[in-house]
Parts: C-alpha cells; structure tokens; sequence
C-alpha cells in the first residue's frame, strides 16, 4: 500500500463514528462544519481529518470510545492510559496494564493475553451480546497504536478475529488491519508473534508529550518503524520488483555482514526477513487488486511467487479470501 493509501480512512468507518453522536440524541452537523466535513462522507479521509472527528466527537459526548463501553471513557482517559505505561519495562507489561487499566475504565468488553503455539492473543470478552465490528476496531486501535508507539515499531498482527458477523464493508477491516481478518468467531482477539512481548519499552516523558499533540491521527495509521535494521531491509526491497529480490545470504553481503550477523540483528528487532518480505508482498498485492486490472497471474507474477497457487495460498493466509473475492468486494465497495 502507498504512503498516502495508508493515511486514508475509509467512509464507512467515518460514517461509524458520526453514528456514535446521533445513538446520544445529538446532531453531528455542527461538529461536520466546524471540521470543514460534509454531510455525506462519500469519499475517503484523511488520518488527520479522522483524528480531528474522533476528539470533536470525544468532546461531545465525553467518551473517547464513541459509547461503545459499558461505561463511557471520559475525555483524558487516552492521556492517562499512557501515562499509566509509559514507565513499564516491556510490551508484555506495558499490555497487561494498559488491559487492566481499559477493563476500570470501560468494564465491558474486559481484555486479557493468552500465550499460545508462539502467539500472543489479547483476547476481548464481552458480558452480553456481541458489539458491532467499530467498537472492536476502535479498542484495537487504542491498543495497537499506543503500544507500537511505546516500543518504536509496528507490531505485525498474525490474525485479528471479530465475534460479531461480518458487515457489509468487511473488505475495508481486512485492508484496514493488513492481516488475517475473521467474523462470527467465539471471541474477539488480536495476535502476533510472542516473542515481541519481550521488546523493551523506548520512550520517556519529552516524547510522550509529542505523541500526544498528535494522537489520535498518530495511531490510525499502520505504524511504521522508520530507523533500525529492519527499516533499512524494508527500503532496499521496496527498490526492486519482488521477483528481482535476493536471496537473504546475497543480501547480508550487500549489506556487507554475515548472514547470521544479519539474522540476529533482524531478531534483536523482532523482525525476520521472510516475514518483511510477506509483509510487502501483502501490501503490494492488495494495492495492485485494488488499483490495477492485472489478471491475478499476471500479479502473481510480479510478486515473484512461482505459480498463482501459490499466490492464492499467501493472499487466503493473508486475509481470508481469495484475490477474486477480494478485488470484487473492493469494486462493490467503490461503486
């Protein structure tokens, strides 16, 4: 996906959010026309114009969870959940008491971690029926975003399941999230790799003060780790096509180290290069279904994948669908 694809917020999910003042008895076109917004979100917005919405909103029903809690969580409560880890040692601390902090404040859905088979699932519970996709995505937001932030990179999320069904704009979670999206599950959960539960946290009070000035535009994108080895990994691939990507000891000499140097160093960040290059695969693969009328052998192709079985395998694995089922839902979703 492009930088700029990145920072785009889809219409739906404005129209979500724009809902959460109406459900309180209130009219948001004051809150439209203060933000320069029309009536009819039609068309994508920015992460910056969505982050605007989200504290007009916040401030106008003094609930940065748009209602969705059982109990509203009252505007400063962003501030202080991060306050409240800034301090921890490790994500797997900082997690643990940004869950318990967010089961106080909100009371349900309650979250906990479960380690598992090498993954980390926060698990969502709720005490009654099921909530809509948007407030499972809202607290995932919340929660992925402030933690990437605390370590200094994007946490690859593996699978993110939903226990309410699908709606009508389930293509937009999958894009949204970048990894395996699932309805209609027993719980709602989010995982990634265990072993990133042991990262320690980065950041002090002075960069805090910063991430807040800009939150919560800041949390809505996909966080990119823009330093480190990993981030120099990334660049070099994003300069050639994939089929051209070299071997991984051809590349550690490019980047004159031994390949178990490089290994180790990839791993001290969490990161592996088999799974940056699916990363960027992914990316790419949804950007050229969604933009391009490529044959899906043809993107295939230019993914560097051997067959389009194979391709077809990673894009499932990926988010769930076919790469036919995907391009259609994003043509319904655009008409």
């Amino acid at each position: 996906m492009t930088e700029a694809g990145r920072r785009m917020i889809s219409p739906f999910f404005v129209r979500e959010a724009i809902d959460s003042v109406r459900r309180q008895g209130k009219s948001p076109e004051q809150i439209l026309t203060a933000l320069g917004l029309s009536s009819q979100i039609d068309a994508p917005v920015s992460a910056e114009s969505y982050g605007a919405l989200w504290l007009a909103i916040a401030a106008e029903i003094d609930d940065e969870f748009f209602g969705m809690g059982a109990r509203p969580m009252r505007r400063g409560s962003f501030t202080l959940l991060c306050h409240c880890i800034l301090h921890a040692k490790t994500l797997e601390q900082a997690l643990r008491r940004a869950l318990r902090f967010l089961n106080i404040v909100l009371e349900d859905p309650k979250g906990h971690i479960e380690v598992a088979d090498g993954l980390a699932h926060v698990v969502l519970t709720d005490l009654t029926n099921a909530r809509s996709a948007f407030a499972y995505r809202t607290y995932w937001i919340l929660l992925h975003g402030i933690t990437c932030w605390l370590i200094g990179r994007r946490i690859p999320l593996r699978m993110v399941d939903f226990r309410c069904a699908e709606p009508d704009h389930g293509a937009d979670y999958r894009q949204f999230f970048g990894a395996s999206v699932r309805f209609s599950q027993p719980v709602s959960r989010l995982a990634f790799d265990a072993s990133l539960l042991k990262l320690p946290v980065t950041r002090n009070e002075q960069a805090l003060k910063q991430f807040l000035r800009n939150a919560p535009a800041n949390i809505l994108v996909r966080y990119r780790y823009d330093a480190g080895l990993a981030a120099n990994v990334r660049q070099r691939l994003r300069q050639m096509p994939p089929a051209s990507w070299k071997a991984f000891d051809d590349l550690a000499a490019q980047m004159r180290m031994s390949p178990s140097t490089l290994r180790h160093r990839l791993h001290a960040e969490g990161q592996n290069y088999a799974a940056i290059r699916d990363e960027i695969r992914r990316d790419l693969a949804i950007e050229m279904l969604q933009t391009t009328e490529f044959g899906v052998g043809e993107i295939a192709t230019r993914l560097g994948f051997s067959e389009p079985s194979a391709f077809h395998r990673a894009f499932r694995k990926w988010t769930a669908r076919s790469p036919a089922a995907f391009r259609k839902e994003t043509a319904a979703r655009n008409r």
